[in-house]
């Protein structure tokens, strides 16, 4: 009975001070004051890499744009958003990786590279120019064409995620 009285106790003295208290943990990592930052406005990536692939502009521009709708409450607005994204693709580049034996490369690496200018109206402070870049590898015996578009989805949502931290999860 005697820790019963103390159980109940202390769950009061907890919710009183709970009451009193603000918490915000949000499972996004986003830590975006929505009293001041309600849009944000993404502008299309061209894609000015000296190797063009061409659906690449529009799948980066929508894949990040999907990113902010996913994440936060922001609204994408086409002008004048609280938030500004906009850049371009300046890297679309094939290497030769892990050379075998016999002197030829066994897999080939596609990094995509995007220059960034972010600038937010609420805290210009945090405005940045930057460039982010993502990759992965793939064997040799497969044709670029074959692996292309499953490169380039995995690639455009590393270098989402990593726009996304830089620009309001702040960490």
């Amino acid at each position: 009975m005697r820790n019963h009285c103390f159980a109940i106790f202390f769950l009061t003295i907890v919710f009183f001070f709970m009451e009193g208290c603000s918490i915000s943990y949000t499972l996004n990592g986003a830590s975006i004051d929505y009293t001041k930052t309600k849009s944000i406005t993404i502008r299309d990536f061209p894609n000015q890499a000296p190797l063009v692939y061409p659906p690449l502009a529009q799948n980066f521009t929508e894949g990040l744009k999907d990113k902010y709708i996913r994440q936060t409450r922001l609204q994408i607005v086409t002008d004048n958003g609280d938030l500004y994204l906009e850049g371009e693709i300046t890297g679309y580049d094939l290497v030769q990786l892990a050379v075998k034996e016999d002197a030829y490369a066994s897999q080939t690496q596609l990094t995509i590279t995007v220059r960034v200018r972010y600038r937010n109206q609420a805290n210009p402070e945090e405005d940045f120019e930057q460039t982010f870049s993502a990759n992965r590898p793939f064997d040799n015996n497969l044709m670029l064409q074959d692996v292309q578009d499953g490169l380039c989805e995995e690639i455009i949502a590393e270098i989402a995620d990593q726009i996304y931290n830089a620009t309001v999860a702040n960490w």
